[in-house]
Formats: C-alpha cells, sequence, structure tokens
C-alpha cells in the first residue's frame, strides 16, 4: 500500500483547517472590537421641585399615625378632629370594662371548680365549703362557665388591641384626604328618564333612572 498519498492527504486537510479556524477567529475579533453605534443623548427629566407646604401635607398622614400610636386621640386632635377623642377613648374605656367584668368572673368561677376539685379528693376533715350561690351548678357546668369567660376575657384583650391599631389607621386616613377639597360644587342629582332599547327588532322605550355627577 502506498502510503504516500495518504500522508499528503493528511498534511492538506490540517492545513485547511487550521486556515478555516484562523478566519473564524478574526472574524470574532473583528467583531468584537467594532465600536457600537452612539446612541443620541437621553434627555434627562426635568426635576420635581415641590415646595415646603407640599411636603408638609406629604408628611401629614405619617405624623399623625405615630402621634396615634404613642397618644390615642394624638393624631385626631392634630388633623382637627377633635370631635373624634371622645369615641377614642369612650371605646378604651368600654374594652377595660368588659374585660375586667369577665376577668372577675373567670376568677369567682375558677376558684369554685378549684375547691371542687379539692373536695373529690381531700378527706372529709379537710374539704373547703364551696360558694353556696353555685350550689345548684354541677362541676362541669361550672368549668363551661369558667372557659367562657376566660375566652371572653382573651377576646376582650384581642379587641383591644384591634381599637388600637383602628385609631392608628383612622389618623392616618383623615390625614390622607386632608388634601382633597370636597366643596358644595359637587353636586349629585337622580332624574328617571327613558331608554331605547332593543326589544323585537324595535326601539321600545324602557324607564330608568339618570345619574348626574356636577364636579
Amino acid at each position: 500500500m502506498n502510503y504516500k498519498y495518504l500522508i499528503l492527504a493528511v498534511i492538506f486537510f490540517i492545513l485547511g483547517s487550521t486556515q478555516v479556524f484562523a478566519q473564524q477567529t478574526d472574524t470574532v475579533l473583528k467583531a468584537d472590537t467594532v465600536k457600537p453605534l452612539n446612541k443620541p443623548a437621553v434627555k434627562e427629566s426635568e426635576t420635581v421641585v415641590k415646595d415646603s407646604a407640599r411636603l408638609a401635607l406629604e408628611k401629614m398622614p405619617r405624623k399623625a399615625a405615630m402621634r396615634s400610636a404613642i397618644l390615642p386621640g394624638l393624631g385626631q386632635i392634630s388633623n382637627g378632629r377633635w370631635w373624634k377623642v371622645p369615641l377614642v377613648y369612650g371605646g378604651f374605656v368600654g374594652i377595660a370594662l368588659v374585660y375586667n367584668f369577665n376577668q372577675t368572673n373567670y376568677k369567682i368561677f375558677l376558684k369554685e371548680a378549684q375547691v371542687r376539685d379539692f373536695n373529690t379528693t381531700a378527706p372529709d376533715s379537710l374539704k373547703l365549703p364551696g360558694n353556696p350561690l353555685y350550689a345548684g351548678y354541677s362541676s362541669t357546668g361550672i368549668i363551661t362557665i369558667k372557659d367562657g369567660y376566660r375566652r371572653n376575657r382573651d377576646l376582650s384583650i384581642l379587641g383591644g388591641i384591634a381599637f388600637y391599631a383602628i385609631n392608628i389607621i383612622d389618623a392616618y386616613i383623615d390625614a390622607k384626604f386632608f388634601r382633597f377639597d370636597i366643596t358644595d360644587d359637587l353636586s349629585l342629582r337622580v332624574k328617571p328618564t327613558l331608554q331605547r332599547m332593543p326589544v323585537n327588532a324595535q326601539n321600545a322605550p324602557l324607564p330608568g333612572i339618570k345619574f348626574t355627577l356636577s364636579l
């Protein structure tokens, strides 16, 4: 077998592959060195200048919420809603009364339940007298009543936390809507009207109501 021609064919193949690879590399280098076209300069947006009055209005909601968080009702006073302060403290007083009522009765029935539980295990000489007012109640009924007062007490605590949050939200919303001007120029008029509706290929008049809002 003549290996001379085979060796020459391999040499020509290697030289051709090298030339093609060099051309591809040169093309990639040229592509990388191409500078992008200069894009037109984008005009900078105009800076919005806010005066001190506008900045004060924007800070009002946050300040009112913080004041009501520190002292309930203080944010309402800063918003000019002083008439809401009695409502705020009236709500807190009502929740406190509900808590005190349930806590007092919970302790009474808890003591009665503890006395009855002790009397079932203690000897006769150590048995404690129970409350005669609840002599007609069973031990199961006493425990049920005790648990009911405890549940209501816990709910009153959650109600106080929720009312405290509502106090903050109310102050924030009042301050947020302080900048909206609602004057007597706004009016809503309601009047009956007839509308043409296609019924059986005919425009039959149908009664309706027309609302007109004047700004």
